[in-house]
């Protein structure tokens, strides 16, 4: 089949529009114009046009993975995903997160890293922080390296209680609403009932 027209898209960057003798048209990106040394007139065969669709399938899988990688950190999970929601086949998709991967631009053990350094500085404890890694799609066998990088959750209860505390501790309404609210943020009943009573052994001294 002949290419009739071959030309840059105006409406996206890198994408060009290649018009066949049958009316259809084909998207791809620069790469497939250099490797397949596409011009108007040329002929393709049948084995060529395929390779050439499968190429732009994977080019274009490519660019958007790598737009998505740009704006903001993802797992490759959250990548491969993303993807296929965009409309992108799953072996694209996956091919797509792989190069990324090996570009260096995905790296899930910085990626649960950074998770973890994040909501450990906001004042979340260890079972909040392990449910957002599983929830963004972090593998667990990388989780107890990131969780690491939490801050010790003695020091950051004791700087939540001073924070969120409203009355005495010998109030029950305020010990249970103060507790139930650490435990929310994920920390263990050990550390926050450890840390209650370091604060109610200091009222009494006061």
């Amino acid at each position: 089949m002949r290419i009739e027209e071959l030309k840059k898209s105006q409406r996206k960057r890198g994408r060009f529009l290649v018009k066949m003798e049958d009316g259809s048209l084909l998207r791809i990106t620069e790469n497939e114009v250099v490797r397949f040394a596409l011009r108007p007139g040329l002929e393709l065969g049948l084995e060529d046009l395929e390779a050439l669709q499968a190429s732009a399938k994977t080019s274009s899988a490519k660019a958007a993975a790598a737009n998505m990688v740009g704006s903001r950190a993802l797992s490759k999970k959250e990548l491969t995903d993303r993807l296929l929601r965009k409309g992108t086949e799953e072996a694209e998709a996956q091919a797509a997160a792989d190069w990324l991967e090996d570009l260096g631009a995905v790296n899930d053990g910085e990626y649960a890293a950074a998770l973890v350094r994040h909501y450990g500085s906001r004042g979340y404890g260890p079972a909040r922080v392990r449910e957002e890694l599983r929830r963004r799609g972090v593998g667990r066998e990388l989780w107890d390296t990131a969780l690491e990088e939490l801050p010790d959750p003695a020091e950051v209860l004791d700087g939540l209680i001073r924070k969120k505390q409203r009355a005495a501790l010998s109030d029950r309404r305020e010990l249970k609403r103060l507790s139930d609210s650490l435990l929310r943020r994920g920390f263990s009943w050990g550390d926050v009932k450890a840390a209650l009573r370091r604060y109610a052994d200091i009222e009494e001294c006061d």
